[in-house]
């Protein structure tokens, strides 16, 4: 279990980091490692607890780091061919098709 008191954490926040830790587990780290980078992703994006009684209590973050990535992406399909981003689109059909197949076996 990963160190500090989570009372002031929402059950969102709470199930934010579950499905975070999970991600990385996934990935091969440590479980202890896991919820420590979850937690912290969680205090990035929402800046701590947002239950009442904390100092952070009622401010809005706007979670920029939620939102970084998309921005990313539609820069980066914005600035491709149609023909581009099709070909794209059938090699990662393809892919989620072997990794499927691979699942099943």
């Amino acid at each position: 279990m990963s160190q500090g008191d989570k009372s002031k954490y929402t059950d969102k926040q709470k199930r934010k980091a579950e499905h975070i830790a999970e991600s990385y587990e996934k990935r091969g780290v440590p479980e202890k490692e896991a919820e420590a980078r979850a937690w912290a992703t969680v205090n990035k994006d929402d800046g701590g607890g947002n239950k009442p009684g904390g100092s952070g209590y009622g401010k809005k973050t706007g979670n920029p780091a939620a939102h970084k990535g998309g921005e990313k992406g539609g820069q980066a399909s914005a600035s491709r061919t149609p023909e581009q981003r099709s070909a794209s689109a059938k090699k990662a059909a393809e892919t989620r098709r072997k990794n499927k197949e691979k699942s099943n076996n």
